[in-house]
Parts: structure tokens; C-alpha cells; sequence
């Protein structure tokens, strides 16, 4: 039973009340900023597209919903936690606080799926569009070097071949882990002015793309099922769900900046919930456009946006409007890469701070833990996670990733929606400045939407879980039980 002894409340709290450190600067509008930089991301400008043409077809918009309804779920969750216990940590602090050791263990090894691969997926969407826009401009980018191996490519002579690796998407991972060594007030502010671009790219997607939509590519509405869960039928509206939730990954991102809050108590809620509404609300716009544009079937590309942007081009030429035809494409383009950026920069700021929680409660080496001398983040393990999200992005399919992410942050959400029920029986009296409302059915929904939707994921991404979670298992009992400091009492 000593594996799940849990972490005392008033040890959590104790630590919730000191910085360590880590400089408090981000108010409430940062914190909406890094939900919304978090969450607009590859899901919305990449993975709409492939689980439209894998999954769902038109009824992705469908899948966007009820994706959107099982975050909310869990959103409700996650700021009663942050409010009550704002500690850097996330899920994994949560876990240690109800559940036991080991299950905040399982979690803070899983929360690598989502923070880590989460950005590792941002970054070959990344590589996507850069390799379309350097297209735009007249650079043929060397189709070798520009996705996983094995992936089939084009080369410049028209002959086909395989992809070696994905460098775009190895420099990027380089850069913002400079970024963000040199500090989270910096990281911050140039996420805040990518959101503003990002957001007004959605809204001229939205805007310019409604008027060339075409009827006939919303038929059928929800195509027939080819004999298989998850192609196409009301099964790929659920699958869709499941691939496309990597979409609203990212408010609970917000948590784990909750040390570096000025007012966590007030501002945390307040920084997850407000980010999952305004995204909800441009995700269905866009997705509903996006397979109006063209048939879902052709969406499935690492940059699904880019290829309706070009249809909007080609359109607006032929009804004589240039000013579509020229700069714009180009333009939101950018637009786009930048919002990729930002949401690789609030994924990878996460996921240090999950090791070094971990660290300070000597389940990882104590070097995990230690801060920048002058810039005060937690520099040795934003470059550990650097090097991770480099691999990962540089040798991975976009594919494997998505899934991989979703399947790990689901079970995250599990986890911490059952976590309200523990806590709310076993401390009643807590100070919860935000309470999770109609309690125990949302937290019950929340937990069993999310499980449902892990099951509607592919084998293959279960048996990947497995296998990493297998790893995880040996480090604990290996190195992290023994070394255990709440073990070690």
C-alpha cells in the first residue's frame, strides 16, 4: 500500500506558497494567451485535415464538437485543482495529492506523451507548411530532409522517393528551446504577439474562405462506413473525436505555470477555461469551412490548410479578385507558422516544468530540479525535453505522434477528473476558490468520455502506450521508489 500513499495536502500547499525560484510575472491575460497559444496548433491547421480524410469527412465538424464537450469536462476539473493546489505539476501534482505515488508516476511518464510528443507533432506541422511556403517563394526545399523516413516524397526532378528525415523540424525544436532557456517572461511575450497573428489567421481563413464553399462537398455529411471502426460512418465521427481532441490539448498547459502566476487562485481558472472557450468556438467555424473548400478526401497532408488556402487563390482568380491572388496565401502562411511556433512554445514549457516536480520529490535525479543561475527556468531539463521533441519530430510520422498524444493526454484527463471525487471526499473542508459545479456527474462524465475515447483509438497506439509505459514502470522501481523523498519519511 506504500504505493499509494499520497503527498499531504499542507506539503503541496507549503510548496505552493513559495516560488523556488521560479519569478511570478504572468497575469491573467498571459495565461489565457499560453491556453490559447497551446491549443491552437497543429490540431486545427494539421490534424483537422487528416482526420476529415481518414475518419470523418465532412462530420469532422461533428467530432469537433464532441471533442470540444469532453474538454470543457475535463477543463472543469483541471481549474478546480489548479485553483485549490496551484503548484507547477499539473496532473502529476494532482495524482500525487488523491491518487498515490504510483499513479502520480504513471501520470507524470504519460504527461511526456502529451507536453513532449505533443510538440514533436507541432513541429513536423511545422515543417509542413514552412516546406509549402518556401514553395510560394520559388525554394525547393530538399524533399529528403523534409519528413520521417520512410515517408514518400517528390523530388525536384518529379522522380519519388523516401524521406531520410525531417530537419525543418529538428531546427525549430533547436530554437525554441533557446527560447526558452533564456526565460518564461520572454517566452510569454513572444507567445502573446504569435496568439494575436494566429487568432486573426483563423479569422481570415474563416472570412475569406466562406464565400467560395461549395455545397457538394458536405455530401454526404457523413460518409458510409467501409467496413472498418473508425473509417467513415458514425464510428469515424468517434475516431475523428479521438484524433482530432489533440486539438484542444493545451488549456491544461495553463496548470503547470500556475508557480509563475501572479494570483493562481483567482487567474488559474480563469486562464484554462477562457482559452478552451474562444477555441471552441473558432474550431468549429474553421473546420466547417475547411471541408467546404475542398472534397475531405484531399485534406489528408501534413498542411491541410495550405492546400485550401490555394484553393481560395485559384477561385478568387477566376472571379478577378487579386488582392486573394497575390500576397494573402503568402501571408497567412506565415501567419500559420507562427501559430505553430507559439504552441510549441507553451507544450515545451510545460513539460520541464513536469520533471522538475518530479525532481523535487526525488522520483527523477536532482539535477532535473536545478534553475539558471540568471535566467531562472529550468534549464537543464528545457534542454532535455529539446533534445526529446528533436527526435521525436526529426524520425516520427505525424500520424503516429498525433495518436500517441491523444491517447496519453486522455488518460491523463481521467485520471484527474477522478481525482475531484478523492479529494472532495477526503478533504471536504479544502479552500477550492473555483468548485468544479454538479459534481460528481461531471467529473464522472469527464472521466468516462475520455476512457471511451482512448478506446476508439487504434491498436497499434494502445500497444505504443504500453510499451512506454512498460519503460516507465522499470525507471520507477528501478530509481525513482528508492529514491522516493515522501517514501524516503
Amino acid at each position: 500500500m506504500s504505493l499509494f500513499r499520497t503527498k499531504p495536502l499542507a506539503a503541496l500547499l507549503d510548496g505552493a506558497e513559495s516560488t523556488h525560484g521560479l519569478k511570478r510575472v504572468l497575469g491573467p491575460m498571459n495565461l489565457i494567451a499560453l491556453g490559447i497559444g497551446a491549443i491552437i496548433g497543429t490540431g486545427i491547421f494539421v490534424l483537422t485535415g487528416q482526420a476529415a480524410a481518414a475518419n470523418a469527412g465532412p462530420a469532422i465538424v461533428i467530432s469537433m464538437v464532441i471533442a470540444g464537450v469532453v474538454s470543457a469536462l475535463a477543463g472543469l476539473c483541471y481549474a478546480e485543482f489548479a485553483s485549490t493546489v496551484p503548484i507547477a505539476g499539473s496532473a502529476y501534482t494532482y495524482s500525487y495529492a488523491t491518487l498515490g505515488e504510483f499513479v502520480a508516476w504513471i501520470i507524470g511518464w504519460d504527461l511526456v506523451l502529451e507536453y513532449a510528443l505533443g510538440a514533436a507533432t507541432v513541429a513536423v506541422g511545422w515543417s509542413g507548411y514552412v516546406v509549402s511556403l518556401l514553395h510560394d517563394l520559388g525554394i525547393a526545399f530538399p524533399a529528403v530532409v523534409s519528413a520521417a523516413p520512410g515517408t514518400a516524397v517528390i523530388f525536384a526532378d518529379g522522380s519519388a522517393g523516401t524521406a531520410i528525415f525531417n530537419l525543418p523540424a529538428v531546427i525549430i525544436a533547436a530554437l525554441v528551446t533557446l527560447l526558452l532557456v533564456r526565460g518564461v517572461q520572454e517566452s510569454a511575450s513572444v507567445n502573446s504577439v504569435m496568439v494575436v497573428v494566429k487568432v486573426a489567421v483563423v479569422l481570415i481563413v474563416i472570412a475569406a474562405g466562406v464565400s467560395f464553399v461549395h455545397a457538394e462537398n458536405y455530401t454526404p455529411f457523413i460518409p458510409e462506413n467501409r467496413g472498418a471502426f473508425g473509417e467513415f460512418g458514425w464510428s469515424g465521427v468517434v475516431r475523428g473525436a479521438a484524433v482530432i481532441f489533440f486539438a484542444y490539448i493545451g488549456f491544461d498547459a495553463v496548470s503547470t505555470a500556475a508557480q509563475e502566476a501572479r494570483d493562481p487562485q483567482r487567474d488559474m481558472p480563469r486562464g484554462i477555461l477562457g482559452s478552451l472557450a474562444i477555441c471552441t468556438v473558432l474550431y468549429v467555424a474553421v473546420s466547417f469551412v475547411l471541408v467546404g473548400l475542398v472534397p475531405y478526401a484531399t485534406l489528408g497532408v501534413p498542411a491541410p490548410m495550405a492546400v485550401a488556402i490555394d484553393q481560395v487563390r485559384a477561385e478568387s482568380a477566376a472571379t478577378g479578385l487579386a488582392w486573394l491572388t497575390s500576397r494573402l496565401p503568402i501571408i497567412l502562411k506565415i501567419g500559420i507558422i507562427a501559430g505553430l511556433t507559439s504552441t510549441m512554445v507553451v507544450q515545451m514549457l510545460a513539460q520541464p516544468r513536469i520533471f522538475m516536480a518530479m525532481s523535487r520529490d526525488g522520483l527523477l535525479p536532482a539535477w532535473m530540479s536545478r534553475l539558471h543561475p540568471r535566467f531562472r527556468t529550468p534549464h537543464l531539463t528545457t534542454i532535455v525535453t529539446g533534445l526529446i521533441v528533436a527526435l521525436a519530430a526529426g524520425f516520427t510520422p505525424i500520424g503516429v505522434l498525433g495518436h500517441l498524444v491523444s491517447i496519453g493526454t486522455l488518460f491523463a484527463f481521467v485520471v484527474v477528473s477522478l481525482g475531484v471525487l478523492v479529494l472532495r471526499r477526503t478533504h471536504p473542508d479544502l479552500a477550492r476558490p473555483f468548485r468544479t459545479p454538479w459534481v460528481p456527474f461531471v467529473p464522472i462524465a469527464s472521466a468516462l468520455v475520455s476512457f471511451l475515447l482512448m478506446l476508439s483509438l487504434p491498436k497499434e497506439t494502445w500497444e505504443r502506450l504500453a510499451i512506454w509505459m512498460a519503460i516507465g514502470l522499470v525507471v520507477y522501481f528501478a530509481y525513482g521508489r528508492r529514491r522516493s523523498l515522501l517514501m524516503g519519511q
